[in-house]
């Protein structure tokens, strides 16, 4: 399913700018202004729902923090299970953690070893999962959070963001399909 170009606007303006955020020379898409919008909101919403009601899914797992208003309302939409990746050291049972680079460094993300049932199995077989977050730059923490998925036995079927920053490239880490509901140059 497409968005008319219509829908797009209505997101796309409903996103404000924030210009030297969080330092000089970066503009910060900040989607505050998105979720308090009704109308874009429920845009966004009613397309990736459409999108993905027809995907069999088992779960949606949203990334922290942003991917957890996406993703758990798109859940409960489709009706399925939400897990949401976190950043290392904030989830409370055994966890499974994978690594990724960082401008100067490593950060590393994790999710319980059971989130997806046992072995990542759904009805016996790998639970199929819809991964999604905010905002795609370079794709590290995305790909990190596609990895621990498949780690857990499970299947990350799609990464799927609101935003991609397209002269990042962040999409050529994914050997999964990628949708972004906006490419922004």
């Amino acid at each position: 399913m497409t968005m008319t170009p219509e829908e797009k606007q209505i997101i796309l303006e409903s996103i404000r700018d924030i210009p030297d955020f969080p330092k000089p020379g970066i503009v910060f898409k900040d989607i505050t202004t998105l979720l308090s919008n009704p109308e874009a909101l429920n845009t966004l919403m009613t397309h990736l729902e459409n999108r993905y009601k027809h995907y069999n899914l088992d779960y949606v797992a949203g990334i922290d923090a942003r991917g957890f208003i996406f993703g758990s309302i798109l859940a409960d939409r489709l009706g399925i299970g939400f897990v949401p990746v976190r950043k290392k050291g904030k989830l409370p049972y055994t966890t499974v953690a994978e690594k990724y680079s960082l401008e100067y460094g490593f950060d590393e993300v994790e999710i319980h070893i059971d989130a997806f049932g046992k072995e990542g199995m759904c009805n016996d077989k790998p639970a199929k999962v819809l991964l999604i977050d905010d905002l795609m730059a370079t794709g590290g923490t995305a790909k990190a959070a596609a990895n621990l998925v498949n780690k857990v036995g499970a299947e990350c079927v799609e990464a799927c963001f609101i935003m991609e920053l397209m002269f990042l490239k962040g999409r050529e880490q994914f050997e999964m399909p990628v949708y972004s509901v906006l490419q922004i140059d």
